[in-house]
């Protein structure tokens, strides 16, 4: 089989991208696969390191200030539309596949040109505005959250997959409470902002995790690199409370953990869901479109989260949160068997089924 891959911009488009590939490549040996992204983007330095072959596109979103550059884009897309044409006309993939990122708008529009098979694969809650019209002109529709079918009123088919983040989430290896100097046979609480971390979040939580001394819980806080000399500065914090700047396998951490606070990005709710973990979500209020309150709104709707807009937390509502799923047994195995019961087969096995199906 051959395919052709798409997405760029951001780890949230790209890493689903490479967890769709690493299954088509498991499932067959002798795939050939071809990844097009942008000229100056993270997955032209990303995806060569997975030893894939790297065809790059110039072209830039649009934008509401830069009428120049904007009227240079509308160029750029048509050569770059010409430029996936005779990509594909040579290379004759079977199937195109694009998850998200405007670089996937001129390559999967040849691939309709040329009368290819066509999937988008749509990480949020509120789809972008790449896959809405693109919805409309691809053969097949992968979601993240149920609720997104409704945004693809004009699509030929729409498959509930989840994300696949998911399955690296569930392949990563696990980080023990001993190895981080907890003790086994106490709850822990992780609580992270995204990579960089959140000096809003961090703020928030500094008075809570100097005042939970005597809670029955255990907490683990990543600040983020950048914040954490400042966070901890003059400041002591109480035996069951540990800080750390980074933690680079957090999904490993997440197996270990009983309650996870977060963001709501695409990705971290994927390893949320994967893995099966009870979470309070703070969704980012400066993300374009609101789009992580309506990721969080969906677990909350599914009752597997709690979510805690960012301009409500305090000391009081923090720890009452904590308290109204950890010291609740009733409810914590609620949240549990709800994450259960959601997709038990993994999101790439998923897509990899449906577009075989599609491409028979």
């Amino acid at each position: 089989m051959k395919i052709i891959v798409t997405a760029g911009g951001t780890g949230g488009h790209i890493y689903p991208a490479l967890s769709i590939i690493k299954k088509f490549q498991e499932k067959d040996a002798k795939l050939e696969c071809l990844y097009i992204g942008t000229h100056n983007r993270m997955e032209k330095d990303i995806v060569p390191e997975y030893g894939l072959k790297y065809e790059e596109l110039e072209i830039y979103g649009f934008s509401k200030t830069k009428l120049i550059r904007d009227v240079k884009n509308l160029f750029l897309i048509k050569k770059a539309t010409k430029k996936c044409l005779e990509i594909m006309k040579e290379f004759k993939p079977d199937v195109v596949i694009g998850t998200g990122g405007y670089v996937t708008y001129p390559v999967l529009a040849a691939a309709k040109k040329l009368g290819i098979k066509t999937f988008i694969h749509e990480q949020n809650s509120i789809p972008g505005k790449a896959n809405i019209w693109l919805s409309k002109k691809v053969d097949l529709v992968g979601v993240s959250f149920p609720n997104t079918k409704t945004y693809f009123e004009g699509a030929k088919k729409i498959v509930y997959t989840g994300n696949p983040c998911g399955d690296r989430a569930i392949d990563a290896p696990r980080i023990t409470k001993q190895s981080l100097g907890f003790k086994e046979n106490k709850k822990l609480i992780v609580i992270v902002a995204g990579s960089l971390g959140s000096k809003t979040i961090n703020e928030k939580f500094k008075a809570f995790l100097t005042v939970v001394g005597s809670e029955d819980y255990q907490v683990l806080f990543i600040t983020g690199k950048n914040n954490y000399d400042e966070f901890v500065q003059d400041t002591v914090f109480p035996q069951n409370v540990k800080v750390m700047p980074y933690i680079d396998n957090l999904a490993g951490l997440f197996k270990e953990c009983d309650l996870i606070i977060s963001r709501a990005g695409a990705s971290t709710i994927s390893e949320i869901l994967a893995l099966r973990k009870p979470s309070i979500l703070i969704p980012s209020p400066y993300v374009s479109g609101n789009h992580q309150y309506y990721n969080a709104l969906d677990l909350v709707n599914l009752k597997v989260a709690e979510l805690i807009e960012e301009k409500s937390l305090n000391v009081e509502v923090i720890e009452v949160a904590i308290n109204e799923i950890l010291n609740n047994e009733f409810k914590y195995r609620e949240m549990v068997n709800n994450l259960n019961k959601l997709n038990k087969e993994s999101s790439t096995d998923i897509i990899y089924k449906e577009i075989r199906n599609l491409i028979k």
